[in-house]
């Protein structure tokens, strides 16, 4: 589609975000949001007809890009038949979105509670791992990001967590694996891997398991910077939690449904935790929906107990019929093998090429369509480019990059001193390409504020 430039709406459209709309994680006078006037593909444009690649897939979610036409007109007949219905009847629509989800989750994970997004997928996982057990913390690494909820805000390891966490959830953060940052000295994926278990169970040891409900981790962390766990790390922690009666819960919210070339990262591990939760990509984010997939150990427990929990919008009919045409398309137009094969054959080798041109460029790490590039002042050092939740002039490094990707006709996704490569699952070899030159051109903007070094 060619966007048609249409300014005067634009500005209105504007003039009223900024009069009446309260933005997410933002000062609200010191933002300048885009005016998007439509989006379709890989590609969104604004009301003076500027196109841009999608670098982020809205919030990593848009996995098979906007207004698909299949998933569109099934939320239409949807619609047309039967728009809402209450969460305690049986429904055509939400009971074939479960079966299809339950299909793909790994191991016994069969039983799935609907929610509305990620974060109260969250609190829920962690309500039924408190009830399962009997046993009220949580343990969760630093390096995550869980939800904007009051509890998965306090199980959250980065700074978002600050401003709402009086450290009475319950929750005990610890330190995961992440060679090119390890917090326990280790020069190999071997030694970082032992060495993050001996802390975990250290942690837990000094917690108290008898204390300790779950364990949650994220497969693969998401806004925290894409940092695959080492082999063998995640069944470690399985290990762990079945040596002293913990749940373990995995957070696939963002890693989910293909964006790793796997329905679920989990696949990658060979690993099955007790809990999954998941929103996101499950339905593109074209009506919200999120989820707990939870094992027969777990769902056992509430078979003649009742469940302390409910949402009077979940699995809302909309959201499941988005779900189950976003899982067929996903299937049939082999969106997961797509996301595989470009991971490899097309993002990894080019980051690697930028990597070894670009000063600024500490670490390309990655699989799938999941990608992040760690940029830093000196790469023998690998001190940060910018400074650790860098704010103002501290950020304007990552500031002036971003400006220079976006001149480039390339929305990118960018976190403290990091830009991820997240489009879509279905992006084309053509135009993941296009997104990969622009972002090479923006690279030597950020060379500007790097220090010349050897590789």
């Amino acid at each position: 589609m060619t966007p048609q430039p249409d300014p005067e709406t634009g500005a209105a459209v504007k003039a009223a975000d900024r009069a009446h709309v309260f933005h997410s994680w933002s000062a609200q006078e010191l933002i300048d949001p885009l005016p998007v006037a439509g989006a379709e593909g890989s590609y969104f444009w604004d009301y003076d007809g500027k196109r841009y690649l999608d670098f982020t897939s809205g919030l990593v979610y848009t996995n098979i890009g906007y207004q698909h036409p299949k998933v569109v007109a099934a939320i239409q007949e949807q619609a047309a038949h039967l728009t809402t219905f209450a969460p305690a009847f049986a429904i055509e629509t939400r009971s074939e979105a479960a079966r299809l989800i339950a299909e793909r989750t790994p191991g016994d994970l069969d039983k799935i509670f609907f929610t509305n997004g990620g974060a109260d997928a969250v609190e829920h996982a962690v309500r039924m791992a408190r009830l399962h057990t009997g046993r009220p913390k949580v343990l969760s690494a630093y390096r995550s990001y869980h939800g904007g909820t009051q509890q998965a805000v306090n199980i959250t390891g980065d700074p978002r967590r600050w401003a709402s966490d009086s450290a009475t959830a319950g929750v005990v953060h610890f330190w995961a694996p992440f060679l090119y940052r390890s917090r326990f000295y280790a020069e190999t994926e071997e030694q970082e891997c032992a060495r993050a278990l001996e802390h975990l169970e250290t942690t837990i040891a000094f917690e108290g398991p008898s204390t300790i409900a779950a364990i949650i981790l994220e497969t693969v962390p998401g806004t925290a910077g894409i940092m695959l766990p080492p082999p063998g790390y995640l069944a470690g922690v399985r290990e762990l939690c079945d040596k002293y009666g913990i749940v373990f819960v995995l957070d696939e919210v963002m890693a989910g449904f293909g964006r790793t070339g796997k329905w679920f990262a989990a696949d990658l591990y060979d690993v099955t935790p007790d809990l999954l939760t998941f929103a996101k990509g499950v339905n593109s984010g074209y009506v919200p929906l999120g989820g707990v997939a939870i094992s027969g150990a777990v769902a056992e427990t509430f078979a003649k107990r009742p469940y302390p929990g409910g949402l009077t919008y979940s699995g809302h009919p909309l959201a499941c019929a988005a779900a189950v045409a976003t899982i067929n398309v996903m299937a049939e137009e082999g969106v997961v093998e797509n996301a595989a094969r470009l991971g490899s054959e097309v993002v990894a080798p080019a980051l690697r090429e930028l990597a070894e041109r670009h000063p600024c460029v500490g670490e390309v790490r990655g699989v799938g369509l999941f990608w992040a590039v760690e940029l830093v002042k000196n790469r023998e050092t690998r001190e940060p480019l910018v400074p650790y939740n860098a704010a103002g002039e501290a950020n304007a490094p990552m500031t002036a990059f971003g400006s220079a990707v976006k001149a480039g006709g390339v929305w990118p996704f960018i976190n403290m001193n990091r830009t991820h490569v997240v489009p879509p699952c279905n992006v084309s070899e053509g135009e993941l390409k296009e997104g990969l030159a622009v972002l090479d051109a923006a690279l030597t903007v950020a060379d500007e504020y790097a220090e010349q070094t050897s590789r």
